[in-house]
């Protein structure tokens, strides 16, 4: 592995100009196919194996043509107070609204509230229903503002307008906060590298990696159904890691012409070296996003798939790019203080003749950093630091055990936009219930009587317990088929109403043992409880097959057991402490307030699996990057404690440069409008911050200094068969010829290999 990551450093680097060309081409070729792509609709979200997908299915079957994937809103009209829309004034005003909404060119139907029944008990509150032929991200803008334009001059009339639905969906936008990430990105760049333009190539190569990756999933977004946050995501991912890959090769780079090679070699050394942590770093990233698919959602499937893809050119373009690049910059790229060294110990032997009869100096001893001091500080107090973070990760992961899962509707909005305030109208006049309403069906296409059969489902389900209306059943044209609504008396994302979807499936269960009818219970809110049962059922499962390939994965880098399995336990802790931190804000609402969360509620089903992948991903990459240094330094012959101190000396101010960048990548989300993205980007930032800071800075070392020599005992017989990946480089050919070590003097600058 070492020796061919090696030689396509080399390559990259001798050959920068084929490379760098290769590069701009492909980014060039996926930005004209994303320009030219047709525009994706809204993906198609579906939870294959689940009662209420199954009823979903059938009613496509049986009711045929009645548009089910098309848009609806809900224009939602309130009388001034002391008023009512029964009287004339709020009637013409409802109905001259009502027929502003039908002329809209992509308007299937509009309801009338008077003679749909869509006025509330006190007459204050109706709503109209408008559907429309297209999906809401298919809806042209044109009909989105004939939409608002007829609220705005319902409004006029006096009445409060406020509209709902979907129609009003539009794709995610990125804001100014993730240019905000970027920016505190580039100032940890500089500080760390002291040098612009080695600060300035990790962002570079980043950039480009995300163009490609982003620009290829917006040109195959329509053909292959992929939802509007799936780039968004990947735009995420691909960031965080495509900067901290390059950020490792570069700072091995330096690290390599600090110890006098020339540029080909040291590029050459630095991606066998740094290049296949990056490799196997980004094969656990990989592995934890395609991972997703066990969950058999297809959303969440090509979601991770996505991302992942863009992590892969992140590898690829650390591998190849970033040595081509480097070749380019030439002597820029080294360390600040190199050339000053090699010109002071030059002066000193020109001028030693002169100055022979002035005492030596001794050498001044030079201060340890920062990373060599914490890691003897960690080493000499194990035990304290190892029980003091496990202790603050476990009291911060207790929320993590109230955790509640949903899937976000209106009711998630910010009580700021019309959606938000459409809902609560509609909770204020009909009910909390009303938002979520349940769709029964009834397949009684094999009993002898099935007009009787739907009879007894409707009766059953009046009596059931917090049912607040059961409206009459409409069948297919076929009369065999029944569709019921049933209101609950509570709102959707309560305990209440999911118990009430467990009634009624136990009620179904014995009409179909008594007539043959099947009945099924679908709608939003029950698709919302099944798509959370499933995601629970697969979390283990998930963490079994992620976590599994990924040690096994480990055992190979590493050469030993116990080491992947600190890394694992270490990923565990914080993992659950990051679960914990987004219950506390988003459902609990501790310092929601700070971070714009303006309504709480139950986490994003989605939400808690896909953390647990990306984190594991990137709790691995910070174990490669920070062991695999110790590792070098153990197989070099070093004490268990020497190297520790080796290993976080060479890459303790690496890894922190790297984390503080994905946090500040991931912390630019939080100000997207988007709930789920908004979480997400909070609970990796946070994720983030916990495993590279308290598990690999502190837990890591503490740990590998408590196990000694054992930390890397591995079998025998498991020594003999695992492959020799050589992470560390020790079967490269030593530098230590004339051609590949530079002598100290003007001639230490790095020169550019020629072409």
């Amino acid at each position: 592995m070492a020796t061919f990551l090696y030689r396509t450093g080399r390559f990259a680097f001798r050959r920068r100009h084929f490379v760098v060309l290769i590069w701009v081409a492909l980014l060039a070729l996926a930005g004209v196919g994303a320009a030219n792509a047709p525009a994706a609709g809204s993906s198609s979200f579906s939870v294959p194996g689940t009662e209420s997908q199954k009823a979903f299915d059938l009613l496509d079957e049986r009711f045929p043509g009645t548009g089910a994937d098309g848009a609806t809103a809900r224009v939602v009209f309130k009388a001034p107070s002391g008023e009512r829309l029964t009287e004339p004034a709020g009637k013409k005003a409802v109905r001259k609204a009502v027929s502003e909404l039908r002329q809209g060119a992509e308007v299937a139907s509009v309801d009338d509230p008077y003679t749909a029944g869509a006025v509330s008990r006190d007459r204050t509150i109706a709503y109209a229903r408008v559907a429309y032929d297209v999906p809401g991200m298919e809806l042209r803008d044109s009909s989105r503002a004939a939409l608002e334009t007829a609220a705005e001059h319902a409004r006029d009339s006096g009445l409060t307008v406020e509209i709902g639905g979907d129609a009003l969906q539009t794709a995610p936008e990125t804001g100014a906060t993730e240019v905000i990430g970027i920016a505190v990105a580039a100032v940890v760049l500089v500080i760390t590298f002291g040098s612009l333009v080695s600060a300035g190539l990790p962002l570079l190569t980043a950039l480009i990696g995300v163009g490609i990756g982003v620009s290829s999933i917006t040109a195959l977004a329509s053909t292959l159904d992929l939802g509007s946050t799936t780039s968004i995501l990947a735009m995420m991912i691909g960031l965080a890691v495509g900067i901290d890959y390059a950020l490792f090769i570069v700072s091995r780079f330096r690290a390599e012409l600090a110890e006098g090679r020339r540029g080909e070699e040291a590029a050459g050394r630095a991606v066998g070296t740094a290049g296949s942590a990056v490799v196997f770093a980004g094969l656990t990233v990989v592995i934890a996003l395609v991972g997703l698919s066990v969950v058999d959602i297809p959303m969440l499937t090509k979601m991770g798939v996505a991302a992942a893809g863009t992590v892969v050119i992140a590898v690829l373009i650390a591998l190849t790019l970033v040595p081509a690049l480097i070749g380019f910059a030439g002597k820029r790229v080294r360390p600040a203080n190199a050339g000053g060294l090699f010109r002071r110990r030059r002066g000193d032997a020109r001028h030693h003749a002169h100055h022979a009869h002035r005492a030596p100096r001794a050498p001044r001893a030079e201060r340890p950093n920062m990373g060599t001091r914490w890691a003897r500080f960690v080493i000499r107090r194990p035990v304290a630091v190892l029980l003091l973070c496990v202790a603050a990760l476990g009291a911060v992961a207790v929320p993590a055990g109230s955790i509640e899962l949903g899937l976000g509707d209106d009711g998630s909005q910010p009580v700021s936009t019309t959606q938000r305030r459409a809902y609560d109208l509609l909770s204020e006049g009909f009910g909390p219930g009303f938002n979520g309403p349940l769709v029964v069906v009834t397949d009684a296409k094999g009993t002898d009587d099935p007009r009787g059969a739907v009879r007894d489902v409707a009766a059953d389900l009046k009596g059931l317990d917090d049912v607040a209306a059961v409206t009459p059943a409409t069948f297919d044209q076929a009369g065999d088929t029944a569709i019921i609504t049933v209101v609950p008396a509570s709102k959707p994302s309560s305990g209440e109403t999911e118990e009430l979807v467990g009634a009624i499936r136990a009620a179904g269960a014995e009409i179909t043992d008594r007539t043959g009818a099947e009945v099924s219970v679908t709608g939003t809110t029950a698709l919302n409880i099944d798509t959370s049962q499933k995601l629970t059922d697969a979390m283990l499962p998930y963490l079994a097959l992620v976590v599994g390939l990924a040690f096994l994965l480990l055992i190979v880098v590493f050469r030993s057991v116990l080491v992947p399995l600190k890394a694992a336990l270490g990923f565990l802790l914080s993992v659950m402490a990051a679960l914990g931190a987004v219950v506390a804000v988003f459902q609990w609402g501790w310092l929601g307030s700070l971070l714009g969360v303006e309504q709480t509620g139950p986490i994003m089903s989605m939400m808690p699996i896909f953390l647990v992948g990306v984190v594991f991903g990137l709790a691995m990459d910070y174990e490669v990057f920070l062991v695999t240094r110790i590792r070098e330094a153990h197989v070099h012959g070093e004490r268990p404690g020497q190297a520790i101190v080796t290993g976080f000396r060479h890459s303790a101010r690496v890894v922190t440069a790297a984390a503080v960048i994905m946090i500040a990548v991931f912390a630019g989300f939080i100000g997207s409008h988007e709930a789920m993205i908004k979480s997400i980007g909070f609970g990796l930032a946070t994720a983030v911050f916990f495993d590279a800071f308290v598990v690999r800075m502190a837990i890591v070392p503490a740990v590998l200094a408590l196990l000694g020599r054992r930390a890397w005992w591995l079998p025998g017989w498991l020594d003999r068969i695992l492959p020799n990946v050589d992470v560390e480089g020790e079967g490269l050919r030593p530098a230590d010829t004339a051609d590949e070590v530079e002598a100290p003097g003007p001639a230490a600058e790095p020169e550019p290999a020629r072409v």
